[in-house]
């Protein structure tokens, strides 16, 4: 499923999106192969400010769509744009892009200090501004008190705040970040979430690939999902689930406590909203509803309380988060 829209600013906080901006980042019939092999396969969509996140299986392309943003390879057939310009071999667009690749790739022998200051000459720091713009991204990171020591003996996750120093070290338009949440506890994963919410706040695209799904649901709810080289969705949670209800003949599951729950299945089987209803051995005051139309269901739920007098304890989808969603999504492809 790919849904008509691209990835407009929103608010990380789950807020309401503002007026769709120009895409910073932007494909067009893009397609990628190594040999026989499709890396990915005429994807078009265009990625704007704020933050996204990347979701996919391994081998779903993932990789291969970071590469062509990042301009280490160039698309077989079809065209990459990132703020405007081709990236690949483009030095205009490359210092204007941060990367943070999944993989390390450090001089070990280096402190991290020393790995920081290297990178920030290479990107045109000199003298005292390089020293104060090294100081502040270490301190940003987290690792003033750790950042004289040999990279080689760092941890996962000091090795993962030293890439983010680096990748926002010269203060990039786009940040690209592969998996910057692995390896890191949870204080760690937290901090590292803020800088990249305060970061697309201020208008900057960053594009997250990520495949811990609960901390992708607590960073943005916009997304794009790719499976097999394509694009399989793309938008809000919201505006994924609401694509799947209306044109993907999906059940949605509702479960719902009350104690008289009996009285409350009969009514809602009467419903015309209403696929089926379960009681749940667990929980004998658990009600399992499936649906097609959510909407009209919701309108109808408080008459049909109303009705029977009754209580309702708790009432959720189990169907109505990321991972469901992608589960449901990757089994009807």
């Amino acid at each position: 499923m790919s849904l008509p829209f691209d990835l407009a600013p929103a608010n990380p906080a789950r807020g309401t999106a503002p007026p769709p901006q120009a895409p910073m980042i932007e494909l067009e019939g893009v397609s990628r192969w190594y040999g026989q092999v499709i890396g990915l396969n005429d994807i078009t969509c265009g990625i704007g400010p704020g933050l996204t996140a990347l979701l996919g299986p391994n081998g779903a392309g993932k990789s291969t769509l970071l590469k062509l943003i990042t301009g280490q390879i160039r698309p077989t057939t079809g065209r990459v744009r990132v703020l405007g310009e081709p990236p690949f071999a483009n030095a205009r667009v490359l210092r204007r892009i941060g990367y943070c690749p999944e993989s390390d790739h450090f001089y070990e022998e280096m402190t991290g200090r020393e790995f920081v200051t290297y990178l920030a000459a290479l990107s045109g720091f000199s003298g005292r501004a390089r020293t104060e713009r090294v100081k502040d991204v270490i301190e940003l990171v987290g690792m003033t008190d750790r950042c004289d020591r040999k990279i080689a003996g760092y941890s996962k996750g000091m090795r993962q705040r030293v890439k983010l120093a680096q990748g926002i070290l010269h203060d990039p338009q786009v940040l690209i970040l592969d998996e910057p949440l692995n390896g890191l506890d949870p204080m760690g994963r937290q901090e590292v979430t803020d800088i990249m919410i305060r970061l697309a706040e201020e208008g900057k695209c960053v594009l997250v690939a990520s495949h811990i799904l609960t901390e992708v649901e607590q960073l943005t709810h916009r997304i794009l999902l790719m499976q097999r080289g394509r694009i399989l969705a793309r938008g809000s949670i919201e505006e994924i689930r609401g694509e799947m209800d209306r044109n993907h003949a999906t059940p949605r599951r509702i479960v719902l406590r009350t104690p008289r729950p009996r009285a409350l299945a009969a009514s809602l089987l009467a419903e015309e909203s209403v696929l089926g209803v379960r009681f749940d051995a667990a929980d004998p005051e658990a009600l399992e509803i499936e649906t097609l139309q959510p909407g009209t269901f919701y309108d109808r739920l408080p008459h049909i309380i109303l009705a029977n007098q009754c209580e309702i304890e708790t009432l959720r989808s189990p169907d109505d988060h990321l991972e469901a969603i992608i589960r449901i999504l990757l089994t009807k492809k």
